[in-house]
């Protein structure tokens, strides 16, 4: 009813009557109003005024359930939808809902989180009305072997969409950042759970900067947002309905197929690694190598003075020379 409710104000250029209102959807004026203060509790800007009724203001940066669906075209990813104005962490919330066995594609969404976290357990800034926090909960029929590709793939489908958006050069720093002009834009965190060799679930976590007017000193230099890198804001629920259906495109694709070599190509375009001598931190280890190519599994080889390793990105933190992540 909710819905209907905002639709009909939508579809009004001038004030519409709550009589009006209740009369189209056979509820009580009480009904109607029940449902104006609703919509005004989810962020949505309207009028009341005696002897005229109800006139919605438009605004493009209103962001919740509602919104998100209208904007979403695809045919599984985000056909179910968990909204939170703030959260813990999305990713834990998703935890919950597979012993519910909700469906593959199942999205939650908040509009910030108190305890947001990156790969290795790191903080994830997640300030209200700032960023994108999302996680989709898969369930690939593949090895367990092959669940990094599931963050390289989210990640190719990242830069393409960042870069739909901004127009500018969007890479990856393997396996899960996603950066512009050498800043941290985007991180990706994949948890799953499998029993021996197969997979029961896969979770999938993403947090995009975008409309980040600024970042604490210990950041600045490290990380960017969409609205830092064009000076305006995008609306968040525009890039993930597009992110949802690139990779939702994407990941049947590979799915099918069950072969990330067919992005393989494309992966390796993105990857700023490539080429770079850097180091990864092994069992409290740091070896110095070069990373040389990303093989078809998804993992770097690195080369080192003595040997040429490949390195699933579970097991190793890759970092610059001199210690710094990007």
């Amino acid at each position: 009813m909710t819905e209907k409710i905002l639709n009909m104000l939508k579809n009004s250029k001038d004030f519409i009557s709550g009589e009006k209102i209740a009369k189209s959807l056979n509820i009580s004026r009480a009904g109607v109003w029940k449902n104006i203060s609703k919509l005004k509790s989810m962020g949505y800007n309207i009028y009341s005024v005696t002897n005229k009724g109800y006139l919605l203001v438009e605004d493009d940066t209103i962001f919740n359930k509602i919104e998100i669906e209208n904007e979403i075209n695809t045919f599984v990813f985000g056909k179910n939808i968990y909204y939170f104005n703030e959260i813990d962490s999305t990713n834990e919330y998703a935890k919950k809902l597979i012993n519910k066995d909700v469906e593959e594609g199942t999205l939650i969404v908040a509009n910030s989180q108190t305890n947001g976290k990156g790969r290795l357990n790191r903080q994830w800034i997640s300030n209200k009305n700032d960023g994108i926090f999302l996680s989709l909960i898969l369930k690939p029929d593949i090895e367990l072997f092959k669940i990094t590709q599931i963050t390289l793939l989210a990640g190719i489908s990242i830069c393409n969409t960042i870069k739909y958006f901004t127009n500018i050069d969007t890479k990856i720093k393997w396996p899960n950042d996603i950066i512009i002009n050498n800043k941290k834009i985007c991180g990706i965190l994949t948890e799953i759970s499998a029993q021996i060799d197969k997979i029961s679930y896969v979770i999938l976590g993403i947090g995009i900067n975008v409309n980040n007017s600024k970042f604490d000193v210990a950041l600045e230099n490290k990380a960017t947002s969409i609205f830092l890198e064009l000076n305006k804001e995008i609306e968040r629920k525009k890039i993930i309905a597009y992110f949802l259906e690139e990779f939702e495109n994407n990941y049947f694709k590979y799915i099918k197929e069950k072969d990330f070599s067919i992005f393989l190509d494309e992966y390796k375009k993105l990857c700023i690694n490539i080429g770079k001598e850097c180091k990864i931190i092994y069992n409290k280890k740091e070896i110095i190598g070069k990373v040389i190519d990303i093989s078809s599994l998804g993992e770097i080889i690195f080369k080192t003075d003595n040997d040429v390793l490949n390195v699933v990105s579970g097991e190793v933190s890759l970092r610059n020379i001199d210690g710094s992540y990007i």
